[in-house]
C-alpha cells in the first residue's frame, strides 16, 4: 500500500471518515439513463431499499447522482438535477447513520444537498462549472476533484494524449492550487484520476498502474471503475459480466493507495477491498 498518501481524516460536515484503511462508495444513480442500472432507482422508495442494501453491505459513503455522466449522455436542466438529488439526500441521511456523497457539477445542487446533510461534493469537472467554487466554499464540505479530458458529450471521441499521467497530474494540481486560494482547507480534498473521463483503454491501464504517482501525493485517492467500458474492451465482457474484472481493479487499487472506491457491487467489493488489507497489514506486522 503506498505510504505517501494521507492516511489522517476526511471532515465530511458532520462526520468524519478515518482513511487508515479503504472505504467502499456505495454507487445510487437517481437517473433514468446511467450505463450500469437507469431507472431502476428513480423512486424514493426503492432507492431507500438500495442505501439500506449497500449500507448492510459494508458501505461507508452513499453517492448520489442525478445527471448521468456516461458518454454522450444528455445535459439535465438545474430544477430537474436538484429534485433528484437533493430529496433523496435529506430522505437518507434521515434514516441512515451514513456520509452522502453527491455526484454534481451544479452549484445549486451543491448548496441545497449541503442544506440537507450532504457530506462530500464528488465532481467530475473539479468545481469548474460557475458558481461552483464559491457554492463549495459556502458549505464548507469535502471535495473530491476529478481529471476530465472535454465534457460527456465529446470526450471519449478522440482523446489524445502525450502523457496521460502528467496531463492528470498538471490539471489535478492546478485545482487543488484553486480550491486553496478559495479557502477550502487542503485536509477536505480528494483526488480522482478519472478513469473513462477522456481516455482510451490503453490511457486508463497506463493511469491506473502509475497511480501511486497522481500528484498531489499526499492527498487521498478516490477509484471509480466499477462497470466501465475499460473492463469491457479489456474483456471482452458486457455491462452484467464486469464484476471478476471490477473486483481485480479494486484489489489493485487498494494496493496502489486508493483510500475510496466507488461501486455498484458492494457487498463483494468489501469482501475483496477488506481481504487485501488483511494481507497488506500481515506483511507489515
Amino acid at each position: 500500500m503506498s505510504e505517501t498518501r494521507n492516511n489522517s481524516r476526511l471532515p465530511c460536515g458532520d462526520r468524519e471518515l478515518d482513511l487508515s484503511r479503504t472505504h467502499v462508495m456505495g454507487i445510487l444513480n437517481m437517473t433514468p439513463d446511467s450505463f450500469s442500472d437507469g431507472g431502476r432507482y428513480n423512486r424514493m422508495d426503492a432507492a431507500l431499499q438500495r442505501v439500506e442494501q449497500m449500507l448492510a453491505a459494508g458501505a461507508t459513503l452513499i453517492d448520489v447522482g442525478g445527471e448521468s455522466t456516461r458518454p454522450g449522455a444528455a445535459l439535465v436542466g438545474v430544477q430537474e438535477e436538484v429534485d433528484r438529488v437533493v430529496p433523496m439526500v435529506e430522505a437518507i441521511r434521515a434514516r441512515f447513520d451514513t456520509v452522502v456523497s453527491v455526484d454534481t457539477s451544479t452549484p445549486e445542487v451543491i448548496r441545497g444537498s449541503a442544506a440537507v446533510g450532504a457530506g462530500l461534493i464528488n465532481d467530475i469537472r473539479a468545481l469548474q462549472r460557475p458558481g461552483a467554487m464559491d457554492a463549495a466554499v459556502d458549505t464548507g464540505l469535502a471535495v473530491c476533484l476529478m481529471h476530465m479530458q472535454g465534457e460527456p458529450q465529446t470526450m471519449q471521441q478522440a482523446p489524445e494524449y502525450a502523457s496521460v499521467l502528467e496531463a492528470v497530474n498538471f490539471f489535478l494540481e492546478q485545482r487543488v492550487q484553486a480550491c486553496l486560494e478559495a479557502g477550502i482547507p487542503r485536509d477536505r480534498l480528494v483526488l480522482d484520476p478519472g478513469f473513462g473521463f477522456g481516455k482510451t483503454l490503453q490511457h486508463n491501464l497506463e493511469l491506473f498502474d502509475a497511480m501511486p504517482q497522481v500528484r498531489p501525493l499526499d492527498l487521498p485517492l478516490l477509484v471509480g471503475v466499477s462497470r466501465k467500458s475499460m473492463i469491457g474492451q479489456a474483456l471482452d465482457r458486457p455491462v452484467d459480466q464486469r464484476l471478476a474484472g471490477g473486483l481485480a481493479l479494486a484489489t489493485l487499487a487498494v494496493v496502489k493507495g486508493a483510500r475510496i472506491i466507488r461501486v455498484h457491487d458492494v457487498a463483494e467489493t468489501v469482501d475483496a477491498v477488506r481481504m487485501t488489507e488483511a494481507v497488506l497489514a500481515a506483511g507489515r506486522s
